[in-house]
């Protein structure tokens, strides 16, 4: 079965995000996800509250850019978040927004080469590995964490370009891809990663989660329309969808035969109901998508 899940944007205020946790658990949404979205609202304390709120609905975090965290915090939050709400939450890393980290005096010289010393460190933590490493740019120094999870933790990756998605195969647990990703752009994703996975010898499953922009109600293709020319991918073919429940669930079913294994629905920025638009994903769309 295809995953399916529902983004809440961080262009609605924090203190929204109460009512629409608790809709996504009661409707039976399967995962709610945040964002960490320079400069509106913390991921990691996003997620905490939302989990806090929640019984059974998973949150993922998409994604943590890693040139604002040292490795060492990273793990501590998500061991915490673990141990607290065990396999309930999603945790992706990726570059981030380089306009932004340059905003911040984060960015780096390879954003490449931090992610994958990031990545392996982060995992080898996660583990439950005392750690000492002195890379470009993450070092440590006989690290470990006190309280490690308590089982394997999956950590996602953000990927567009070819050299990530290929490091994301060989040292992530999974992979992200953002909503200006096509079923044939998923294709290709797929193929990198597997390469990645190939060069590193990783045989196990390598999850691939997917945004798709989403609208819907009378006024659902317009507004899908004015968020892809602002984003400035109005020309790309299969971007995004605009409709009833019906036509969701094809464009999911699309995605998932190109490689998705989940595909989380993402609101227009200008959604006007967010809340509707949980219940339309968990009770309308769910029941149409195979």
């Amino acid at each position: 079965m295809t995953g399916l899940g529902a983004v809440f944007r961080p262009q609605l205020p924090p203190e929204r995000l109460r009512a629409v946790v608790r809709l996504a658990d009661a409707s039976g949404l399967e995962e709610l996800w945040l964002w960490e979205d320079c400069f509106r609202e913390g991921g990691i304390s996003a997620a905490a509250a939302a989990l806090a709120w929640s019984d059974r609905v998973r949150v993922g975090v998409g994604l943590l850019p890693v040139p604002l965290r040292n490795v060492a915090i990273t793990a501590m939050e998500v061991a915490t978040l673990d141990r607290l709400f065990p396999g309930r939450a999603i945790l992706g890393v990726g570059h981030g927004v380089q306009d932004w980290m340059g905003q911040v005096g984060a960015r780096v010289e390879s954003p490449v080469t931090l992610l994958r010393e990031h990545l392996d460190a982060l995992r080898a933590l996660l583990r439950g590995e005392r750690l000492t490493t002195d890379g470009r740019y993450v070092k440590l120094d006989d690290v470990a964490l006190d309280w490690p999870p308590a089982g394997p933790v999956e950590i996602l990756a953000g990927a567009t370009g070819p050299r990530t998605l290929r490091l994301s195969g060989a040292a992530a647990d999974g992979t992200i891809l953002t909503s200006s990703t096509p079923p044939d752009g998923v294709r290709r994703a797929r193929q990198l990663i597997d390469e990645g996975r190939e060069s590193a010898g990783r045989t196990e499953p390598h999850k691939v989660v997917v945004y798709l922009l989403t609208a819907t109600g009378p006024d659902a293709a317009a507004r899908l329309r004015a968020e892809l020319a602002d984003e400035g991918v109005e020309s790309v073919p299969d971007l995004g969808v605009a409709g009833d429940a019906g036509t969701v669930a094809k464009a999911v079913q699309r995605l998932a035969e190109a490689g998705a294994d989940t595909v989380i629905l993402q609101p227009t920025g200008d959604e006007p109901d967010p809340e509707g638009f949980v219940r339309f994903a968990a009770e309308e769309v769910r029941a149409l998508v195979p």
